[in-house]
């Protein structure tokens, strides 16, 4: 879609690379037409962005880690202060829900949590994406998957992040974006060496079995299209956050479409 290799009809695409922590903030202010944001951020704002079915991230044995030095134990995390990827994460919302309550937390980019838990700043931190793979280099030890313990709770796949599109722009626009993205997703499955390169430019990690492993476990059938046990996943996911209070009551539908 980026590279023009898929039929985007009339319309164009303009793309901005963040932290998913600062889109989540932009989302807030309405600041993109279509985002890549958090779960948890698509349920805050549920009345302003529906959600679209394809290029989502939710799967089974992908979710955030807790994370802490060696010799450390999940005996001290609820009197700890915790590093977390942002306020707005599926990782924080996910940390809320395991601890039954709202824990202490300094949000941070993603990158920075690994080296901050390292030095000491921190006894314990949650990390997402690429940290999975490499936060052993950091002489860091995994407590708990919380993607895991999701799964256990649920039974259902652990939702992390969607595309979203401002309801403003109506059905029409969405089901457009929504196909384009689908049709993007699929080249990318059938051509994986045309989206490397761009891939590598932007890659906190550079080795190339990290970003192998990373999009093998991240992009999967449901980056296709959301399916029913993942729509499931995720109204499970809206209603713990809702009895918890940290996600507001909407009466508008998930998806856009």
């Amino acid at each position: 879609m980026t590279h023009g290799l898929v039929d985007c009809g009339l319309l164009r695409f303009r793309s901005t690379l963040e932290d998913v922590e600062t889109l989540n903030q932009k989302a807030r202010a309405q600041a993109l037409d279509v985002t890549k944001l958090s779960f948890a951020a698509i349920g805050q704002f549920q009345e302003t962005y529906g959600l679209l079915r394809s290029g989502a991230a939710l799967g089974r044995g992908c979710g955030p880690l807790i994370v802490a030095r060696s010799g450390n134990d999940l005996s001290g995390l609820h009197a700890s202060t915790v590093a977390v990827p942002g306020l707005w994460t599926t990782a924080y919302l996910l940390l809320g829900l395991y601890l039954s309550g709202h824990p202490k937390v300094v949000p941070m980019t993603f990158d920075r949590i690994m080296p901050a838990v390292a030095k000491g700043d921190f006894d314990y931190g949650v990390i997402i994406h690429e940290g999975r793979f490499t936060f052993e280099s950091y002489g860091l030890v995994d407590l708990l998957d919380l993607g895991q313990w999701w799964e256990d709770e649920t039974g259902l796949p652990i939702p992390l992040g969607g595309i979203a599109i401002r309801r403003e722009l109506g059905p029409l626009t969405a089901e457009k974006v929504e196909t384009i993205i689908r049709e993007s997703v699929l080249y990318a499955f059938d051509h994986p060496e045309a989206s490397r390169s761009h891939v590598k430019t932007h890659a906190q990690e550079m080795a190339d079995d990290v970003i192998d492993q990373h999009i093998t476990l991240y992009v999967n059938d449901d980056s296709v299209s959301i399916g029913e046990e993942g729509a499931a996943a995720i109204e499970m996911l809206f209603e713990r956050g809702r009895e918890s209070r940290v996600i507001p009551e909407s009466g508008k539908p998930l998806f856009a479409v």
